[in-house]
């Protein structure tokens, strides 16, 4: 209804109008997710600093090689390095003493001890080839001291030939006239010559370096069917690989197994002399091991340089033998196979 005035005037109305007020619209969650990520960060920070505080300058130092050069060898990372200013792979190799991880990882607290040393690739490979030289150095003292002392190699020590050549020490085990290693024309071995290789093997067996074996015969053919002297000495060859697995050789140090028949003789002045049936056991160095790994093609490849000049001959060491066995023999006079 219309209001109305004093004079009797009509008024217009009053409208009043009422809003209704809703509630504030959901923000969602996705700064708590953020928050959470911080905080997580900030408490992985300060636990990193609280690590870093309790160390020593060594832990530290071996902390920042591993980060610098993730492999087992320093300096030797197993993916190759990018550029040729890093060494090999991974860490740098440089003699320049850059105070890295490697250096605080061999820094000592002793101001009397020496400096830390550099090796080099070179200097490594020169230590490398020195100890494996002392090695075989000391395998030959064994196997002359195992000749004397163990009955099974000191009766038949007028048939083992020891000597060093340049692919490592070589073993020969020969003929006697009245004592052959195998039956006539076959790769059976006699009882006796199977238990030296056992003996052989043992000792044998407690240097890293692998073994190459090679059958001789002598000149006198072997006539038969599809099968000569090369089938017979390289199954001679395989029957002493077989008695070394026997006698606890590992068959993956068995590197190389050949048979020559006569092409290499002991004594060449005596082609039918029973000194030329052979088995010949080399314990090879580093250099013909890589040599025959990588098949690097002959013999001179893995010589010295000093076993190639004219008038040199390689240090040969042999047993004292009874009177009517073969002179010693250097590598010049019996190349090993390969």
């Amino acid at each position: 209804m219309a209001r109305k005035g004093k004079d009797g005037e009509s008024l217009a109305p009053i409208i009043i109008k009422k809003v209704k007020k809703g509630g504030h619209g959901h923000h969602g969650g996705s700064w708590k997710v953020a928050f959470a990520d911080f905080a997580t960060a900030m408490m992985a920070f300060f636990l990193l600093m609280w690590l870093m505080g309790s160390t020593t300058e060594e832990q530290k130092g071996a902390i920042s090689e591993y980060f610098n050069n993730p492999s087992a060898v320093p300096g030797t990372s197993t993916v190759p390095s990018p550029t040729s200013i890093h060494g090999p792979g991974g860490a740098s190799t440089s003699m320049i003493q850059l105070g890295g991880g490697m250096e605080l990882h061999t820094a000592s607290d002793n101001p009397e001890a020496p400096p830390a040393q550099v090796v080099n690739d070179e200097e490594a490979e020169k230590r490398a080839e020195q100890l494996d030289q002392e090695r075989l150095n000391s395998l030959m003292r064994a196997l002359k001291e195992a000749i004397d002392a163990r009955e099974a190699l000191a009766k038949f020590k007028d048939q083992i030939l020891l000597d060093i050549t340049p692919e490592g020490v070589r073993i020969q085990i020969v003929d006697h006239e009245r004592r052959p290693m195998f039956p006539l024309g076959s790769s059976r071995l006699e009882e006796y010559s199977a238990k030296i290789l056992y003996e052989l093997s043992n000792i044998i067996n407690n240097v890293p370096n692998r073994i190459s074996i090679s059958g001789h015969t002598d000149i006198k053919p072997y006539i038969a069917n599809n099968y000569s002297n090369w089938e017979l000495s390289a199954d001679r060859a395989n029957a002493a690989r077989r008695a070394l697995v026997t006698g606890g050789l590992p068959q993956e140090k068995v590197g190389r197994v050949v048979g020559l028949a006569s092409s290499v003789l002991l004594d060449s002045a005596v082609p039918d002399s029973p000194v030329n049936r052979r088995i010949s056991i080399i314990v090879m160095n580093r250099r013909t091991e890589e040599a025959i790994m990588h098949e690097n093609g002959t013999l001179l490849s893995v010589m010295p340089p000093a076993a190639t000049e004219a008038g040199s001959t390689p240090v040969a060491e042999s047993e004292a033998r009874e009177e009517g066995a073969a002179a010693p023999v250097t590598a010049a006079m019996a190349p090993i196979a390969g």
